[in-house]
């Protein structure tokens, strides 16, 4: 029976000096949930259970930890007992109170690396929960390294730590958010934003703006819920309307006179959208949190602060919820790699070496200088990459290393090798598998179901410092990363287009396959994917799908816009017998409208009277109007009148061939 005497007295120190505290809880299941209900029973607290099966009246279950942000609370259970969602556990870090407990309830200490994960089925693309050896080894090996962890075993005493002797905590030290507000209060228009770890007062700072400004502020964020503590600070000046309903209202209707737009959890908002909003006010102040649990903080600082010339950024770095000294942020921010190097580099000799899965657990500065440097260049990178990248199977690294220090990173996945059949079903959309972005992609969309059966490798980051960039280093990590590639057929990548980028991946020999034709949310960029060949069948695939998709370009220029990639030249724009396998697969399976259009604008070409197929390709009407012109009920109904065009008029082009077609795709259901 535990002591819960010294752990009172433990408790009351811990709010004296405004810091928090670790406590894991090692051992059966039933063991580890009796322990913490004696906890939760003699600590009085709001005690917010995260886990799946909720053992308190305050519950939250992992993937809806976002409704968490802007609120507080006095100790909390984390529950990964079955799997250990590391995002949910940076979320919840961040809005724990100074003097609160978390309690970490782990398996048997043991048994913990050998025991299936179940979060593994959010990363590791497997159909069944898989150990996850690395996170775990390294995880334990921190935790008992960390003097300020509590640790508790099932058959072992409490380990209580002592705690360091530091002075009371004043939480009313405003000071650093003061001086930014009153800069805030007096400023010219512009653009600020303002950038900090989570419980450094960001929202309070700006809901005081809203409350002090003389004129009008605006509010918005990703979900009101999220501005719960801007609104608690700007009481009644509180005036908030979602992105998306300001954006859709024309300038008319748009509230007028205000002085400043205010932009909580602005990284959580896709950057097009923010380049429309930071628009509409003389002064607009964006927040937005560095490094964490969303992955998106120096990704945001990076790419889109550096598109707004005269941006000015502001940072905070007094916690405002609990103590500098606090020993739960510390150990979180190491555990997952939210502490970030300086960027650096000189002009000594680089190496490169392949790091792999094992050497988190033998030598973990090298993946963990790889893994932060990919954090530090992408736009979303979160803990759940940092667990793919640790024990995820099919992954491959290559590093570029000067004085100990890693200068690139190239992260790489096997993708393909599914099954005819199975290729076969997701062409016809009928089958979508998890995992292999790229070869299911070309499958699905491009039209290639070959491309599934192959075995390729998908590189899925790869980033430089920037230092160091335009010396050639990316381009030889692929280079070695293609003389690595023994047995493969080819290598992928996707990414959102830009001519710098493309010109990257053209000068690494890669050749364009692919295009999406709606831009990314994050970027506002269009999906490209381009493939270097290795084989002999991915030298076919190439060619083939390179022609095709310079052949199928008129078409899908009318979707895609601004974007002109130097496309090989085709001797023929008219149908072939390619067509045949793309338009039997819109007519009779499920392939999309969009992944069709060339064969599709063939067929009119071809065939006339298809007049609602002729309304989207030749005269660019959109789906509503061609519903409201039709009759039809909506964007469902539409397809399926899309779908019977097709039938008919390849039914009139070669009935024989379209019945074959018919049989051969009622195969495959």
């Amino acid at each position: 029976m535990t002591d819960f005497s010294d752990i009172i007295d433990h408790t009351a120190a811990l709010k004296y000096q405004g810091l928090r505290q670790l406590l894991v809880l090692s051992g059966e299941a039933e063991w580890c949930l009796q322990q913490t209900q004696q906890w939760m029973g003699r600590l009085p607290g709001d005690w917010l259970w995260l886990g799946d099966a909720p053992q308190s009246p305050l519950h939250c279950a992992p993937q809806a930890v976002r409704t968490l942000l802007g609120q507080e609370f006095l100790h909390a259970v984390f529950d990964a007992r079955d799997g250990f969602n590391a995002d949910a556990l940076a979320a919840l870090t961040g809005t724990l109170k100074a003097g609160s407990w978390l309690l970490l309830l782990v398996p048997e200490w043991q048994s913990w690396s050998s025991g299936p994960d179940t979060d593994s089925l959010r990363w590791s693309e497997t159909a069944t929960p898989i150990p996850a050896p690395n996170f775990v080894h390294r995880l334990q090996q921190m935790l008992l390294q960390d003097p300020q962890v509590a640790l508790l075993r099932q058959n072992a005493p409490l380990h209580l730590p002592a705690l360091p002797s530091t002075a009371q905590w004043l939480p009313d030290d405003t000071s650093q958010q003061q001086s930014l507000l009153n800069a805030l209060l007096v400023s010219q228009p512009g653009l600020f934003v303002l950038i900090a770890p989570r419980g450094r007062g960001k929202s309070a700072l700006a809901g005081s703006l809203a409350a002090r400004w003389p004129g009008r502020c605006l509010i918005t964020a990703p979900a009101k819920i999220s501005a719960a503590v801007l609104a608690a600070f700007a009481g009644e000046r509180f005036e908030f309307i979602a992105p998306d309903r300001l954006l859709a209202l024309s300038p008319q209707q748009r509230p007028q006179n205000i002085d400043w737009l205010l932009i909580d959890e602005a990284a959580a908002i896709p950057a097009p959208l923010l380049h429309e909003l930071v628009r509409l006010a003389p002064r607009v102040l964006l927040t937005t949190t560095l490094q964490g649990y969303e992955g998106t903080g120096r990704g945001f600082l990076l790419k889109f602060c550096a598109s707004l010339p005269g941006a000015t950024v502001l940072k905070l770095e007094q916690p405002l919820r609990w103590s500098p000294h606090d020993p739960l942020e510390r150990f979180v921010d190491n555990a997952l790699l939210f502490t970030e190097a300086e960027p650096s580099g000189n002009e000594s000799a680089i190496h490169y070496c392949f790091p792999q899965q094992p050497d988190w657990q033998t030598r973990p500065e090298l993946p963990a200088g790889m893994y932060q440097l990919l954090a530090s260049a992408h736009y979303r990178t979160s803990p759940l990459d940092l667990r793919r990248m640790m024990d995820a199977p099919g992954m491959h690294f290559s590093a570029a290393v000067q004085e100990s220090k890693v200068q690139g990173a190239l992260w790489l996945v096997d993708e393909g090798g599914l099954s005819e059949e199975l290729a076969q079903a997701v062409w016809a959309g009928l089958r979508r598998p998890g995992g292999n972005l790229v070869a299911q992609s070309l499958a699905a969309h491009g039209g290639w179901p070959e491309a599934a059966m192959m075995r390729s490798r998908r590189i899925s980051r790869i980033a430089i410092t920037p230092a160091l960039r335009r010396r050639g280093i990316g381009r030889e990590m692929v280079r070695q990363s293609v003389e690595r590639a023994e047995g493969l057929d080819f290598l992928s990548v996707s990414f959102g287009y830009t001519d710098s980028l493309w010109r990257f991946w053209q000068a690494c020999g890669f050749r364009l396959v692919r295009f999406g034709n709606k831009p990314e949310a994050s970027s506002g960029c269009y999906t490209a994917m381009a493939i270097l060949p290795l084989s002999g069948q991915g030298l076919v695939l190439a060619d083939n799908a390179a022609g095709r998709l310079a052949k199928d370009w008129p078409w899908l220029q009318l979707f895609i816009k601004g974007v002109s990639p130097e496309l090989p030249e085709t001797g023929s724009s008219g149908a072939d017998a390619d067509d045949w396998r793309e338009l039997a697969g819109f007519a009779w399976a499920h392939r999309p409208f969009e992944a069709s259009l060339g064969a599709l604008g063939r067929l009119i070409d071809r065939v006339q009277g298809l007049s609602l197929l002729e309304g989207a390709l030749l005269h660019g009407l959109t789906a509503a109007q061609l519903c409201q012109q039709s009759g039809l009920s909506g964007r469902k109904a539409l397809l399926a009148a899309w779908r019977q065009e097709a039938q008919r008029a390849l039914a009139s082009l070669d009935g024989p061939q379209s019945k074959e077609w018919q049989r051969f795709i009622n195969s495959l259901n």
